[in-house]
């Protein structure tokens, strides 16, 4: 590191020392000088294994933390867990510094900012037609689901906020002596109180749970920096180009859940649940609205003496219940306090819990939205057209925005439910209709008559008089659930319907029959309510999505219901489940040429085509850099439209800070930009390079298939290798790690398949099959393999992301931890079978991306995620080693809870020191 890059480090390394001091104080004021000791004497041991590779620390670090007493483990745990917190929080601040001090600078916009991209639409002689029509038809959508790898409670993020606001103030301001003491007790006060806040969950989490932890995000970074980038896109636009100044963006930026909606694989997930979290989400946008409309108040204390008010205005404040002496003669005050008391009897009139202040009266609650809008909006146009356009611009501009963006339902909700649900229960359906029908036993084109005929009646199936199964009288009630939603809060409320495991047309059209018996479609007009939404996520229904679609297209009941959809069609892509079908390049090959074949079906048709993603948060699941990924789409593939899912611990990690929500959010929007209007008509990669990624990908395939699918004991290789047993126990989430009570890899959920993974260091599913995959081209072609490769790597985004994510995943991979996991397997031959070929695999995968990338090392291209590896895995690798031995005890018959919960402790530990593990 050159002495400019070490200068910009200097305030993280800093930051890092004050955190980790004041944290060993913590320990030694709160557990005494022999705890304190230990975690130091383990601190320099590891630090100075992995500096020298010394050996001798290695065995020394071994003895010490082998040697403590389950009450003595666990403090030592939590000591280098927390240290893990601060680190992330350390790197957050400097993370946002560095934007600061580029912003301050007045540099050239960075890449993944609007701006940048803005610039680049100019460059490139983009007009503002093709811009304004973008903005029209855009759709951005983080979806947040509850899948369970987010292991911290919101007790202790709130803390680590609050730590992060104090060393963000420290960096914003040059403190006085006084004030730099303050700053420290401050710091001292909030990592006392996380110490002694427990880091774990004493009891599983509801759904419910889930759904609130969920709206938390919406307080730490949503409401508010939505609106805010809504403005900042606003302001560069009429920056830029003054003709944009009058024009105001619509909303094409919204916020998707599943949280209470998402029922495959979790029973716990009902009508009754849905209803609650809809109920949730309006108190959460409600109470916002009011909140800022009581201060909205405060500001706008204008006397009626001093200024003009628009006629529109006056009859607002004239039409309000307030008849205070004192607001007379301050109009705007009038008009708000009149809107705060109709949006109070809105919350009323939807059933709310009181929320917000009394109001000064009682007025008509608003019908929808767009009616709080509408005043709004006199209030703006007024303050415009009377020489107050400036106070226009501040909270009445977020608000305004806020109000279009989450309406009275916050986040759309999605219901999301397996095929093999749908089809037992359309079986009941027509099994109780027409006795004998036998629909589960008929071939695909009979069924997909038969649902069509029955979509073509306005009669509904099901009858009052009739007794349905539990499970079927459930999915009715959901859709029942989802209608009077949309009468409640308006169709953007619920407006889709995702099909996990979709493989063939009658999938989709079991749903469609679904929604016609709660009167979400209605065959005589031809109309549908809700989008339906089918999910590929095997390997086979990758390869089969396209023809599925083409099926589908090709029915024109299908089609003409479609067009009261706009003629647009979403379609989700799985990354987790064909993960773990296929292995990791096999996954990342079949998405790339599914999209490339929707988008062929989806023109033949002329269908919109919007794609879905199913991400997790790990490379295993999908993630990764979302700029990157979404540039690296074939061209055509994101249409100015793009939904992707926010997942697991992923989410705390993007979205609790607000700084870097903004960051995350800013980033969604830019390369859907870029993307639509800059790489749309990019050509298709070479036929080179698809031939030798298909080559690829076979080979990968069936070296991941035979390790994980063909190999005996494979699965129970897994199961006593791994904490996965432990973690399907951990209050981490609602659903149930595995589909059905097997242990199979098949019904295991991907979600605890990569956790598991990634907590034993292997991270299997982000890298297994390439090594050999490359080995076996290399061999057929010694002279020019590596040649190609290297091109597509350099020529190719598609390659490029996919080598950048698994070279951060063999990163944080460490083969000398996994096999210490491996020696948990108690079958010696088993455990001898199986670690020797991921060894290989693992040492043949780094071999050959080095290799194709041209590296040294792994990430000598990112040397700030190299840097944050190298400051943090010292305190990683004891709780690691911890981990193993508190397995051991626990497996061997030891009941000491406080075992168990030192398994718990180092769970939350890890997640927390490689930040996107599930």
């Amino acid at each position: 590191m050159n002495r400019l890059e070490q200068a910009k480090e200097a305030p993280l390394r800093n930051d890092i020392r004050l955190l980790g001091r004041i944290l060993g104080d913590t320990i030694r004021n709160q557990e005494g000088d022999a705890v304190f000791d230990i975690v130091e004497r383990v601190r320099t041991t590891s630090i100075r294994f992995h500096r020298d590779e010394d050996e001798a620390a290695s065995r020394e670090l071994e003895a010490t933390l082998d040697s403590l007493s389950g009450d003595r483990a666990n403090q030592i745990i939590l000591a280098f867990s927390y240290f893990s917190h601060l680190a992330n929080i350390a790197e957050d601040t400097h993370h946002v510094r560095r934007s600061r001090v580029h912003a301050m600078a007045a540099a050239d916009p960075r890449e993944g900012t609007v701006a940048r991209a803005l610039t680049q639409v100019q460059e490139e002689g983009i007009s503002q037609e093709a811009l304004q029509a973008f903005f029209q038809s855009a759709l951005i959508c983080p979806v947040l689901t509850a899948h369970p790898t987010e292991v911290r409670r919101k007790s202790t993020i709130d803390r680590e906020m609050e730590i992060y606001q104090i060393l963000s103030a420290r960096d914003r301001q040059h403190l006085t002596p006084v004030e730099e003491a303050a700053s420290e007790e401050a710091l001292r006060r909030a990592i006392l109180t996380l110490w002694q806040t427990s880091i774990l969950r004493r009891t599983r989490l509801k759904v419910i749970d889930e759904v609130n932890n969920g709206l938390s995000y919406y307080d730490y970074t949503f409401l508010r920096e939505l609106p805010q980038i809504y403005a900042a896109i606003e302001d560069r636009l009429a920056h830029d180009d003054p003709t944009w100044a009058s024009l105001e963006l619509p909303s094409f930026f919204q916020m998707g859940s599943w949280i209470g909606g998402d029922r495959d694989g979790n029973p716990f997930v009902t009508a009754d649940v849905l209803r609650q979290a809809l109920t949730l989400q309006s108190q959460r946008a409600l109470g916002f609205y009011l909140e800022e409309l009581h201060c909205l108040g405060a500001e706008l204390s204008l006397d009626r003496r001093y200024i003009t008010i628009s006629p529109q205005a006056y009859e607002l404040a004239s039409c309000s219940p307030d008849q205070s002496p004192h607001r007379q003669d301050e109009p705007y005050r009038r008009a708000i306090s009149g809107m705060y008391s109709r949006l109070s009897a809105t919350a009323a009139a939807l059933g709310l819990p009181e929320i917000g202040r009394q109001p000064v009266g009682d007025a008509p609650p608003y019908r929808h939205p767009a009616e709080l809008a509408d005043d709004l909006t006199i209030i703006h146009r007024s303050l415009q057209s009377n020489g107050s356009a400036s106070l226009a611009r501040g909270r009445l501009r977020h608000l305004r925005r806020a109000v279009s963006v989450f309406g009275f339902h916050l986040a759309s909700l999605d219901m999301r439910q397996n095929s093999d649900v749908h089809q037992r229960v359309v079986a009941e359906l027509f099994e109780k209709a027409v006795p004998g029908t036998a629909y589960e036993g008929l071939p695909e084109d009979e069924r997909v008559a038969l649902l069509l005929k029955e979509l073509q009646t306005p009669r509904l199936l099901t009858s009052p008089y009739l007794d349905y199964s539990p499970e079927t009288a459930s999915e009715l009630a959901i859709v029942h659930e989802a209608a009077e939603a949309h009468r409640r809060y308006g169709r953007a409320a619920v407006p889709n319907y995702v099909i996990s495991k979709a493989s063939d047309p009658s999938d989709i059209l079991e749903v469609a029959l679904l929604l016609k018996e709660a009167g979400l479609l209605r065959p005589r007009d031809g109309e549908m309510d809700v989008n339906i939404i089918p999910l590929f996520e095997t390997i086979a229904d990758l390869q089969n999505c396209s023809g599925v679609m083409d099926a589908l297209f090709a029915l024109p009941d299908y089609m003409r219901l479609l067009r009261s959809r706009g003629q647009a069609q979403e379609v989700m892509l799985g990354y987790s489940d064909s993960n773990k079908d296929g292995g990791f390049l096999t996954s990342g090959w079949e998405l790339y040429k599914a999209e490339i074949e929707l988008i062929e079906v989806f023109r033949r048709h002329c269908v919109a085509l919007r794609l879905f993603h199913g991400r997790g948060g790990s490379v295993g699941r999908g993630g990764g850099p979302s700029y990157q990924a979404i540039l690296a789409q074939p061209g055509g593939a994101v249409q100015g439209a793009i939904r992707i899912t926010e997942q697991g611990e992923v989410i705390a990690g993007k979205y609790s800070n607000p700084d870097l929500g903004r960051r995350n959010l800013e980033i969604l929007a830019a390369a859907t930009l870029e993307a639509s209007l800059l790489h749309s008509g990019q050509s298709a990669p070479r036929d080179e390079y698809l031939k030798a990624m298909e080559e690829l990908s076979n080979s990968a395939f069936k070296a991941y298939r035979a390790l994980v699918y063909e190999t005996e004991g494979f699965e129970r290789y897994f199961w006593e290798s791994t904490v996965i047993g432990e973690i399907a126990n951990l209050n981490i989430g609602s659903r149930p790690a595995s589909r059905t009570n097997s242990r199979r890899i098949e019904d295991l959920r991907a979600i605890p398949w990569v956790f598991g993974w990634a907590q034993c260091r292997l991270m299997l599913p982000g890298w297994y099959g390439f090594g050999s995959a490359v080995n076996e081209w290399l061999e057929k072609r010694p002279d020019t393999g590596l040649a190609l490769l290297q091109e597509m790597y350099r020529d190719w985004p598609f390659f490029q992301a996919l080598l950048s994510n698994m070279d951060m995943v063999l990163a944080k991979s460490n083969i000398a931890i996994a096999s210490r996991y491996a020696n948990l397997v108690a079958d010696d031959a088993l455990r001898e079978a199986i670690f020797p070929r991921l060894r290989r695999e693992w040492e043949d995968s780094i071999r050959q991306l080095l290799a194709i990338t041209g590296q040294t090392n792994l990430l000598e291209k990112n040397p700030f995620l190299a840097r944050s590896i190298r400051n943090r895995f010292p305190y990683l690798d004891p709780l690691n080693h911890l981990q193993v031995e508190l397995l051991k005890r626990h497996r061997a018959g030891d009941l000491d809870e406080k075992v168990l919960e030192g398994i718990h402790l180092t769970i939350n530990g890890i997640a927390a020191g490689l930040r996107n593990s599930g």
